[in-house]
């Protein structure tokens, strides 16, 4: 049997860089009780459940990324159902120094969001390639009931985005949690990095430069924001 962290253990880890995340569903509050989505529809219903991650045993000496906290500037991301893919691309446009209007972000949000769609629901081919993002799918939903629900402009990005988006747009993608979210009520206004993707997208080779990380700021209110 797995040995359960109390809630004291698990800040422990957090502070000290001692964590390690897995794929689990975990309950996260409602559309329709979002501050951040106000405007949401409530459609997700009994599938509000998104993937994020779960603290497991300590890694001995830890990760050397989470071991310190880190400072940035959040641009903040509009909460429409889309925060997740209008942080993305909000981060690679400037990764790019090319900003985007309001009306390109939306857009090009709908585009991530529908790519995923083609490569997990429509591609037989390319469909194992993202195993990860699948497992992560249909332990809470079918995948059938998945497809239907991204195919809409407000529904909720997460893990399984995340997993599939980092290898489709070659993207190094890194996660934070608010410092002062973590701290027992602490005031802490740096950012701990919790999860990260496409890591080996940061390398660069003979064929490719590397790519700088696009950083998501992941908030209590089940809502993400850009760090630049």
């Amino acid at each position: 049997m797995a040995h359960k962290l109390s809630n004291e253990a698990v800040l422990e880890q957090l502070r000290n860089g001692f964590a390690r995340f897995e794929l689990v569903s975990s309950p996260l509050l409602s559309i329709s009780t979002s501050n951040s989505q106000a405007n949401a529809t409530p459609f997700l219903g009994d599938y509000s459940h998104r993937f994020f991650a779960r603290i497991g045993p300590p890694l001995g000496r830890g990760s050397s990324a989470m071991r310190k906290v880190e400072r940035y500037s959040v641009q903040r991301v509009t909460g429409d159902g889309r925060c997740l893919f209008r942080a993305l691309v909000k981060g690679m446009a400037a990764n790019k120094g090319s900003p985007l209007s309001p009306r390109e972000e939306r857009d090009t949000a709908d585009e991530l969001r529908m790519a995923v769609k083609e490569v997990i629901c429509e591609n037989e081919e390319e469909r194992p390639q993202y195993e990860a993002a699948i497992v992560a799918i249909t332990v809470d939903e079918s995948l059938k009931r998945y497809c239907q629900r991204i195919q809409r402009p407000d529904f909720w990005g997460g893990e399984s985005e995340l997993l599939v988006l980092s290898k489709l747009c070659r993207q190094p993608i890194i996660v934070y949690i608010p410092e002062h979210e973590h701290t027992n009520g602490g005031r802490g206004s740096g950012f701990i990095p919790i999860a990260e993707y496409g890591s080996e997208f940061s390398k660069g080779s003979r064929n490719r430069k590397p790519r700088k990380a696009v950083r998501l700021l992941f908030s209590g209110r089940n809502h993400y924001d850009l760090l630049v």
